[in-house]
């Protein structure tokens, strides 16, 4: 049986390799390197009136998602779809993220979730969610001891 010599650097590159596995397979790359699903990135405003919520999801239609809101988050789903070609003469390399995402955004207060609207405009989805007038006009004196 023949020792190999001990390689610090080695060990280092393993854990980079196991760590990047791990993230991989956290936002849904398969073994084989295909990617599965996408977490499209939100950003969430907040005025006296209401919440507004953007979605980034380029490359969707609007009848591809599915938003469904209760008074306290803001759940959407769709799927981004890939398009089938072929390539006779060389490699095909593809970054873009296929397949199916959900997000479930909690919201900080209270909506009144019959009256959401929705704009669907450049690749981001827009929403607009009212608050309820209790949380409006909630303030709340605060005692000083």
């Amino acid at each position: 049986m023949r020792l190999a010599p001990y390689s610090p650097f080695r060990e280092i590159e393993t854990m980079q390799r196991q760590i990047n596995r791990l993230f991989d397979n956290l936002v849904g790359f398969t073994e084989d390197g295909y990617n599965t699903s996408f977490i499209p990135a939100a950003e969430i405003e907040e005025t006296e009136q209401a919440l507004h919520l953007k979605l980034e999801v380029p490359g969707l239609e609007p009848k591809d998602l599915n938003v469904e809101v209760t008074a306290d988050a803001v759940s959407i789903s769709g799927e981004r779809k890939s398009e089938t070609r072929t390539e006779e003469q060389g490699m095909v390399r593809s970054e873009f993220r296929y397949g199916k995402f959900q997000r479930l955004i909690p919201l900080p207060t209270r909506i009144q979730n019959n009256n959401v609207q929705a704009e669907y405009k450049d690749g981001i989805l827009h929403l607009t969610l009212p608050k309820t007038e209790e949380e409006k006009n909630k303030v709340v004196k605060v005692t000083i001891q």
